[in-house]
């Protein structure tokens, strides 16, 4: 199987995947908000291709594609959905709160831009080690808005850190578009790239040009040659939180999502490989079936046991007496 057709079952994987919790969500076994990527796929499969198994990640509210494209467990990722102990955090994270350090997905989280500082803590680490490993964090354009992206993008700048800024821009924070929130025609990378961040702009819906472009910062920064922001122009389809379609809701213009389904990342990589329509049958019924064990397993699972409430806490808790 070619390097392009891995991408597309991936990009598939995920697609699928979120299909699937759309329309489970209104079960209301699923009891916390999701944020779907849908129609972003291409960035997160091009730059965790890109990224060694060992690598470290971390991630925002929209944290579905980039645990699957970085290894993460498909079964423990709908486990985690459902509130399960089999979940990848034991049912304790939800959607946005994702984590897996065997796959070296360490965090995501439901403040826009608190991962970034994590993420460049993490690089500190890995550089104070010697370790030839990179720290990647995933953040939306919103989170350029954050002043915890300018105070850890100076940070990684000054102490040349082994770290890739990978920037989904799909141009809204919530229903308000880039344009009302920013001055117009500002680029996100000239930004980064001011604040002394080396920058490429690749678009965000083609998979093999973002993982083209991410090899080339990666192997640059394990060079040390300081650390990257990746800027990738991409859509999501849907609402912000939630599993459904808002475009009646009016705060994008009219023909704007048409145009941006046109540009559907797998459907141009399906004609780009010529896929026939046999192998591409075998690929959705494969991953179809994955999808139906992984929420079978979920339904089945056990919730954690209540007298485990208390694990992973940083300190213990004192005893009535005092």
């Amino acid at each position: 199987m070619s390097l392009s057709t891995l991408f597309l079952e991936q990009m598939l994987l995920i697609r699928r995947t979120e299909e699937a919790i759309a329309r489970h969500y209104p079960e209301q076994k699923m009891r916390c908000p999701v944020h779907l990527s849908i129609g972003q796929e291409a960035a997160a499969v091009g730059v965790c291709a890109a990224l060694e198994a060992t690598d470290l990640a971390v991630s925002t509210h929209r944290a579905h594609a980039h645990y699957l494209a970085k290894g993460g467990d498909l079964d423990a990722l709908i486990a985690e959905l459902h509130g399960k102990s089999t979940g990848c955090c034991g049912g304790r994270g939800g959607s946005m709160h994702l984590s897996d350090t065997k796959v070296g997905f360490v965090a995501s989280t439901a403040i826009v831009g608190n991962s970034i500082p994590v993420g460049v803590g993490l690089a500190l680490s890995l550089k104070q080690k010697r370790s030839d490993r990179i720290s990647c964090i995933f953040l939306g354009d919103g989170a350029t808005e954050e002043g915890a992206f300018y105070e850890s993008a100076n940070f990684a700048v000054v102490r040349n850190l082994p770290v890739l800024f990978a920037c989904e821009n799909n141009f809204y924070s919530v229903y308000s578009s880039l344009d009302k929130r920013q001055p117009k025609n500002r680029s996100l990378a000239e930004l980064a790239k001011a604040i002394g961040l080396n920058t490429v702009v690749v678009d965000g819906n083609d998979v093999e040009a973002v993982h083209t472009a991410t090899n080339a910062a990666i192997s640059a920064i394990r060079n040390g040659l300081g650390p990257y922001f990746i800027e990738m122009p991409t859509y999501r389809w849907l609402e912000h939180c939630g599993p459904y379609d808002d475009d009646h809701l009016n705060y994008r213009p009219h023909g704007e999502l048409a145009y941006w389904k046109s540009r559907d990342p797998i459907q141009q990589l399906i004609e780009r490989l010529q896929l026939c329509a046999e192998d591409l049958n075998t690929m959705e019924t494969k991953i179809a079936h994955r999808i139906d064990v992984a929420f079978a397993k979920a339904d089945t699972a056990p919730f954690p046991d209540p007298s485990s409430g208390m694990d992973g806490i940083y300190a213990t808790v004192l005893g009535p007496q005092l």
